[in-house]
């Protein structure tokens, strides 16, 4: 099959003079997102040649502990949702999401 359209995601890292990064920013023209900025970001993809995980995870100073601890458990809860819409296998997406609980739990993210 050919392809009939592309589109691009663009992330944009500022760092400083120790190369840690200092602003995110990330567009995405297809979404309406054009220059947004963000304070964190995760990005997983699958190297099917090796059969292996390749990733880019990246937070700027001023990421409160506190938030990264909520990114962490949102990005945890839509890896769950995702595996379900790839899989269909509800049991372990119960136990992913049992963990989900678990993790707000622990970290007292949840009232």
């Amino acid at each position: 099959m050919a392809v009939a359209h592309t589109s691009e995601i663009r992330l944009k890292v500022g760092l400083d003079e120790n190369r840690v990064p200092e602003e995110l920013t990330w567009s995405a023209e297809d979404g309406g997102i054009d220059n947004e900025k963000a304070k964190a970001m995760m990005l997983s993809v699958w190297d099917s040649k090796n059969q292996e995980s390749l990733k880019i995870d990246l937070w700027t100073k001023d990421m409160p502990v506190n938030e990264m601890k909520t990114f962490f458990h949102q990005t945890l809860v839509t890896m769950a949702d995702t595996f379900m819409k790839a899989t269909q296998d509800e049991k372990m997406t119960a136990t992913m999401k049992d963990f989900c609980d678990y993790f707000a739990e622990k970290l007292e993210l949840k009232s």
